[in-house]
């Protein structure tokens, strides 16, 4: 009987290796696909669009949750795939429609198959580092908001804790799977292409017209609209829910580019990173987002001083004189104008009233301690108590929104998490040996720098795809320095054994 099993199991095993291969002849496909396609038509036919969906959760669903589940290398590809166009594709379907719950789902799926893995593989050193520590932290700071006691909802903390506690958790769903450079490679290529389809949908916008589901979103809000419609010119958002989320991936990608330009690539790829460089730059022009502005000087400033060398100084100091000029320059461009303003902020109308609102909310700060809870601002804040006080303030800032909902002290601890977070991330960028570990590390450290400098002007952190990368990245700080011990146990392990024989 075992044996019978055993030739079963290496029957359907040798039959699905065919079938990848392409081994399996034509007409035996045809024999075998043409019943299953009039299974299909028949079903269609007599059940109709509810056939049809059902087929299409039996035949596309399922496989693609056992690959989040099995697959980590899949899951978090299509999580990342997702987290990019969900906001797009939501702009075409009902209002009411809750794609968020894709999102939540794909999350949940990622984490079981993080503890089905992690029953059979315990191993506790992946998340012994000061950045897992300070997590569980602020996760924790997360949850016992719930029982503040001036919190005006439990609802409002319970829509707010999805994106800006819970999804931190996939930071150890990262640190644990992402176990190869190989990995690492496919996961940054795949944010570059989806950062490059966001910004040829960017380009289209400005250059080309808004196609009309895009123009229906536009208009559908005149609270969204008066906030997009800026002198004269309407901000794009490419496919991303505002224009700051669009503007800081595009920053973002830029850096990532800029990076990876510094290992050893072809030539070819080194030109096509290089033409990517000023084309996220471009569109990120279209956004309007001056916030966004100050990011490639200050990711330049931190690439001088953690690398300091000739070419990279030379490169710097090029690159600063250009950003002189541009900052200097008279002229009638629009896009220009705006961008030399956010080096002038106090010519900034804008910049003015956000200081203004930031004093006024000061003794609200300092006389609620834990804040006024989680959700209290924003759109939740307005939807589940739209008559509270901190309902109708606009927190602006990422770090102001932390002070109102969880209080000076959740400041202190969310600062103290990002002061550790960078502190790893340097002191790992000079541990690594492996040069290609070493800037795929460098350009974390970038990323997260300017994710916290975008945060004090704008909320660079609460909006999907921004939390998704800004974790990611956060996790391959320690990903990165945990493979070059691996290589170098490894390496020392072999020349050990080639003296010994």
């Amino acid at each position: 009987m075992l044996n019978n099993q055993v030739q079963k199991a290496g029957f359907i095993t040798n039959f699905f290796r065919k079938l990848i291969s392409g081994g399996i002849p034509t007409y035996k496909m045809v024999l075998l696909l043409l019943p299953v396609a009039l299974f299909i038509a028949v079903a269609i036919a007599v059940g109709g669009l509810v056939a049809a969906g059902g087929l299409l959760v039996v035949f596309v669903g399922i496989p693609v949750v056992l690959g989040i589940v099995a697959y980590p290398k899949f899951g978090i590809a299509v999580l990342m795939v997702v987290s990019f166009f969900l906001n797009y594709v939501s702009e075409f379907v009902p209002p009411e429609t809750p794609t968020g719950i894709i999102l939540d789902a794909i999350t949940y799926l990622l984490i079981f198959g993080f503890l089905l893995k992690f029953k059979y593989d315990k191993d506790w050193s992946y998340f012994k580092n000061p950045i897992s520590y300070l997590v569980l932290a602020w996760l924790a700071y997360n949850f016992l908001e719930v029982i503040n006691p001036v919190s005006p909802s439990i609802l409002a903390w319970v829509y707010t804790v999805r994106t800006v506690g819970f999804i931190m958790l996939m930071y150890f769903i990262f640190v644990y799977q992402i176990r190869s450079v190989e990995t690492i490679r496919f996961l940054l290529k795949l944010w570059l292409v989806l950062a490059f389809l966001s910004a040829l949908s960017g380009f289209q916008q400005e250059n080309f017209g808004l196609f009309g589901f895009e123009k229906t979103w536009y208009y559908s809000d005149p609270l969204r609209l008066s906030f997009l419609y800026i002198n004269g010119h309407l901000r794009k958002v490419a496919i991303f829910p505002d224009p700051v989320t669009f503007s800081y991936n595009m920053v973002v990608a830029a850096i990532l580019c800029l990076c990876i330009m510094f290992r050893k690539i072809k030539t070819y790829k080194k030109v096509i990173l290089g033409c990517m460089i000023p084309f996220f730059f471009l569109v990120m022009l279209y956004s309007g987002t001056r916030g966004a502005y100050v990011l490639p000087p200050a990711a330049l400033a931190m690439l001088a001083v953690m690398n300091f060398n000739k070419r990279i100084l030379m490169f710097v100091v090029g690159a600063g004189f250009v950003l002189g000029v541009l900052i200097f320059m008279p002229t009638s461009n629009q896009f220009i104008k705006r961008f030399q303003t956010a080096f002038r902020p106090s010519d900034d109308a804008s910049f003015n009233v956000r200081a203004e609102n930031q004093k006024r909310i000061q003794p609200y700060i300092l006389s609620h301690p834990i804040g006024g809870g989680l959700g209290s601002v924003g759109i939740w804040g307005r939807r589940f108590a739209p008559n509270s006080f901190l309902a109708k303030f606009p927190p602006d800032s990422g770090y102001v929104r932390v002070a109102v909902e969880m209080g000076y002290i959740g400041l202190i601890l969310f600062c103290i998490l990002m002061f550790v977070i960078l502190k790893t991330g340097i002191n790992n960028y000079y541990l690594i040996k492996n040069p290609e570990l070493k800037i795929y590390c460098l350009a974390m450290v970038l990323i997260i720098f300017v994710f916290n400098i975008g945060n004090y002007p704008q909320q660079a952190l609460v909006q999907y795809p921004s939390n998704i990368l800004f974790y990611l990245a956060c996790a391959l700080l320690n990903v990165t320095l945990r493979l070059d011990k691996q290589e170098r146990e490894t390496a020392n392990g072999n020349k050990a054994a080639q003296l010994t024989a």
